[in-house]
């Protein structure tokens, strides 16, 4: 199909990819965090409006506060983002961006790692540490309730149901809506629900990567939002070959297919790629309109 058609052509790629005129996050569906919080699925992970290493400001300032804006036009409501970003520097561009922030808009934020230095994560999943991480992520997004609070990464010397416990006091206090994990195994998904209740878990997982395939399956079955961070991980150096041949029939990206096959892999899949160019945000939102035929996906289903 021409772009005159009805194309959308990649500003960042060039290529003309066989979907809507305007890229539009509505397309990847909807998913219903904890139950009374909807979020359209394909969402942006905020760590790449931050400098080198994750670490100090961006290149351009104005330029991150554009790709923010730019993903919430073109429909985005589900934002992931943590304190250890920058550290605080990718909340601060959020709050500074989108505050007040639109009524179906979702700020997802993270607390449980220490960033002494650039690309250093030290995990910290001390009670005390986490709720005075809740109260900057507060005042840093410029909110008077964090959507959903996220547990980084467990602390291998905190037990897990400490950390978690800290979260579900927050909640209890009113500073944040809904609890979600991170990094975690099946055992510590469940060792965390039997603390409180778990709505979304962010893992690695890719279509090159599916290490945590069983956490999927679990909330897939139990209809909780699963966050894969890395999403366009996709064999950049030697990529399989469905992965090339699908893009090269629909005209896209490899990234682009790599986010279809990820939301086509479960209702309950809330994928978040991030991006510091706003070109780049453009593409991964057109995404939404891939279709991949019934081949295609099981072509890359088997592809690793």
């Amino acid at each position: 199909m021409p772009p005159e058609a009805g194309g959308y052509r990649s500003v960042a790629s060039g290529r003309v990819t066989v979907m809507p005129d305007t890229p539009d996050a509505s397309r990847s569906g909807s998913f219903p965090i904890g139950g009374d919080v909807p979020v359209h699925r394909l969402g942006f992970g905020a760590m790449r409006i931050t400098g080198k290493g994750v670490w100090g400001p961006p290149p351009d300032r104005d330029e991150a506060i554009a790709v923010v804006r730019r993903a919430v036009e073109l429909g985005t409501t589900l934002i992931d983002t943590a304190d250890s970003y920058g550290p605080d520097v990718s909340e601060e561009i959020l709050g500074e961006a989108l505050a007040p922030y639109p009524d179906d808009v979702v700020i997802a934020t993270k607390a449980g790692w220490d960033r002494p230095g650039p690309g250093v994560w030290i995990p910290h999943g001390d009670p005390d540490h986490i709720t005075q991480a809740c109260e900057g992520s507060l005042r840093r997004l410029q909110l008077d309730v964090i959507p959903l609070f996220q547990m980084h990464t467990p602390d291998p010397d905190v037990p897990y149901e400490e950390s978690v416990g800290a979260c579900a006091e927050l909640q209890a206090a009113g500073k944040i809506r809904h609890i979600g994990l991170s990094n975690v195994d099946v055992d510590q998904l469940r060792r965390a629900q039997a603390v409180t209740t778990v709505t979304t878990v962010q893992n690695r997982y890719n279509l090159t990567d599916r290490s945590s395939q069983d956490v999927l399956d679990v909330c897939t079955a139990e209809g909780i939002g699963f966050i894969p961070w890395a999403p366009l991980a996709a064999g950049e150096d030697d990529p399989p070959d469905a992965l090339t041949a699908a893009a090269d029939r629909l005209g896209a990206t490899a990234s682009q297919v790599a986010l279809a096959w990820l939301l086509g892999r479960s209702p309950v899949m809330l994928p978040i790629p991030g991006t510091g160019s706003v070109a780049h945000v453009e593409e991964n939102v057109a995404a939404a309109g891939l279709e991949l035929t019934d081949e295609e996906r099981s072509a890359l289903d088997a592809a690793v």
